[in-house]
């Protein structure tokens, strides 16, 4: 702390008595500090640290009723390893073992009676210089911790953005408004938290579920948008999306690009083990592709595809009943009617 910031420094004196307080308060003024503050009652000390909130505390050990080592601990309560605060002890106790107990307590220094004027100055503009490089090294960190934490919320919503990006480009030819990617995503979420799955789990097949088709992307036009079904050969191109998806996530730092990997390749296995491209049977399937497939499934069902009309949400229920343990999980499908019952998803739009 320079020279022309020694007047800031506020400074508390504890001590019973009044003379020493006296002496102490003309040193420090003639010393050109100003913000003195003093105590002959111990009891006191609680109620001022939280009024003046000093910058260093001068304490008397031996006081009556309660003595300087207790007040030591009742400061280092409210401090912590947080906050250096320094308290220069005052005594005429020299002996190693006060020193010691002292110490323990958290004293950073001593002043021996009767005072000193150059020794009170010297220990106590050394102490406040130790308190301003805490002072800056903490408000250095905070600053540091700030800008981390802003940096992170930008890579956050960076990596957002790319997700939303990469929903659309998965959507754009067969659905440009994106609203399918969207219910999916939404209609995961709801399965996943009603399974139990933790919270992250269940944000993270949010945010991934929307690219279970990205893969599309690879499929040509004349197949893609169709109206009819499939000849054969052109639904074993069709079923390659899957692998086409997995491929262009394949690889990524991001957990939740993982989960997607996961669900573009999966999504269309099926509990049976009858499904593409890899035949995966029961929890072979990664839970969140079993998860995707069937919000995918009841979504494709109820709403207008380039293939065909829409079911109706009871229609389609039913249909996802009758895949019971066939192509869906038997559990997620028991989850999913009761969501559909209460929460009345036969009015549902993906809000």
């Amino acid at each position: 702390m320079g020279e022309n910031a020694l007047e800031l420094a506020k400074i508390l004196i504890v001590d019973d008595q009044e003379y020493n307080i006296s002496l102490l308060e003309r040193i420090l003024r003639r010393a050109q500090f100003i913000h003195l503050h003093s105590t002959t009652d111990p009891t006191r000390v609680d109620q001022l640290m939280e009024e003046i909130d000093p910058d260093i505390v001068l304490l008397d050990m031996h006081m009556p009723g309660m003595d300087g080592l207790e007040v030591l601990a009742q400061i280092r309560e409210r401090t912590g390893d947080e906050h250096y605060l320094p308290v220069l002890v005052l005594t005429a106790d020299t002996t190693s073992e006060m020193k010691q107990k002292a110490l323990q307590t958290g004293a950073n220094d001593f002043l021996t009676k009767p005072f000193d004027r150059t020794e009170v100055l010297l220990r106590i503009r050394n102490l406040l210089s130790t308190r301003q490089l805490h002072v800056q090294l903490q408000q250095y960190n905070e600053t540091l911790e700030a800008r981390v934490r802003e940096r992170t919320e930008e890579l956050e919503q960076a990596k957002t953005e790319i997700l939303h990006l990469l929903e659309r480009t998965s959507e754009y030819r067969d659905d440009i408004t994106g609203q399918h990617t969207r219910r999916v995503g939404r209609l995961s979420e709801m399965i996943a938290r009603r399974l139990g799955l933790s919270e992250p789990q269940v944000e993270m097949i949010r945010e991934a579920a929307p690219l279970h088709d990205i893969g599309k992307i690879g499929i040509p036009d004349e197949i893609l948008l169709k109206p009819g079904r499939f000849e054969p050969h052109e639904f074993e191109r069709m079923k390659g999306h899957t692998k086409i998806g997995a491929n262009i996530l394949d690889g990524s730092r991001f957990t939740v690009l993982r989960m997607a990997h996961a669900i573009a390749r999966s999504h269309h296995e099926k509990w049976d083990g009858s499904g593409y491209p890899d035949g995966l049977k029961g929890e072979e399937i990664p839970i969140e592709a079993r998860i995707v497939a069937l919000a995918d499934f009841y979504d494709a069902l109820t709403n207008d595809r380039p293939y065909k009309k829409a079911w109706s949400p009871l229609d389609a229920l039913s249909e996802v009943v009758k895949q019971r343990g066939v192509h869906f999980d038997p559990q997620i499908v028991d989850v999913f009617v009761a969501l559909f019952h209460e929460c009345n998803l036969s009015d549902w739009k993906g809000e």
